[in-house]
């Protein structure tokens, strides 16, 4: 595991060099937006999401300068859903990565354009050149982002998400919920390497099996976490399920069968990288982490 941790932290650090870079200062009256991004967007969080754009890419012997921008992509698409997530209009929180949540540090107005303008800048990000020197590579990560973005995936799953409480969920409809809010841009993370290495459609497979399993699996931990961790340590409210009434795995299926479905789910995820040896040691051990963290 010391050898994962180091491996997130290296990525951590290089993407947020990249955030750094890519999200601009100025003295103009619209850099208070440009404040608000970098707030949200640097130097917070596990950066799970790039850690698999960048591991996956390294199997494809893609560019890590190619690869990172692809990271710093999927990394403002994720930070820009935390902060539009947290708005009172929604999930109405006041503590993100143990900090208060862009609404409550900067105001609502600019809290939004802050997520807008992180949606935007993906996407202009991935259509760059500079991204990959192929147009059809480019227009594809931006094609598959865009649906694990949109209606039919994080944001759909969102709005399914705000009607739970009012709603009957069983565990077809939980999992569904799961796989569009979270699991969807966790499957772009794992297939962005493969992608820029043009690997060929069957290989694609494997990395959309793991990324099912793992995306999951990493709901479930976090249905625990939700039940079970420290405030303090998870670094946002916890219990907010419950009180709102909304189904979840936990809920469904107790603690204890809950954790030993996100152990099962893990070893599946696992298994689907058997086909690339010790090259894909990061991802199995990235996988265990995901149901051991806690935060």
């Amino acid at each position: 595991m010391t050898g994962l941790i180091e491996a997130m932290a290296e990525t951590a650090s290089a993407v947020n060099q990249e955030l750094d870079r890519l999200l601009d200062r100025t003295d103009a009256p619209e850099g208070r937006v440009l404040d608000a991004m970098r707030y949200s967007a640097l130097d917070g969080g596990k950066r799970l999401r790039p850690f698999l754009v960048m591991t996956t890419a390294s199997l494809f012997k893609v560019s890590a300068a190619s690869a990172l921008r692809v990271a710093a992509a999927i990394e403002m698409i994720h930070c820009y859903s935390l902060i539009h997530d947290d708005l009172p209009a929604m999930d109405n929180d006041d503590l993100r990565r143990g900090k208060p949540t862009c609404h409550r540090q900067f105001d609502e107005a600019t809290a939004i354009l802050a997520g807008d303008a992180l949606l935007t800048l993906a996407f202009e990000v991935l259509g760059e050149a500079e991204t990959h020197a192929d147009p059809a590579v480019r227009c594809e990560l931006v094609v598959q982002l865009a649906k694990a973005s949109g209606a039919n995936g994080m944001v759909g799953g969102q709005m399914i998400d705000l009607l739970a409480g009012n709603m009957v969920m069983d565990m077809n409809g939980i999992t569904r919920l799961q796989q569009m809010k979270t699991g969807r841009i966790i499957a772009f993370a794992c297939e962005a390497g493969p992608i820029l290495g043009k690997a060929p459609r069957q290989i694609r497979t494997h990395f959309q099996a793991y990324a099912h399993d793992l995306g999951l699996a990493f709901q479930i931990a976090d249905d625990l976490l939700d039940t079970e961790g420290d405030a303090a340590v998870v670094g946002k409210a916890t219990g907010k399920d419950a009180a709102a009434g909304k189904a979840t795995f936990v809920s469904l299926l107790g603690a204890e069968r809950a954790r030993a479905q996100a152990d099962m789910l893990v070893e599946q995820a696992v298994s689907h990288m058997d086909a690339f040896g010790e090259e894909a040691d990061l991802l199995r051990a990235v996988a265990r982490f995901v149901v051991e963290r806690r935060s």
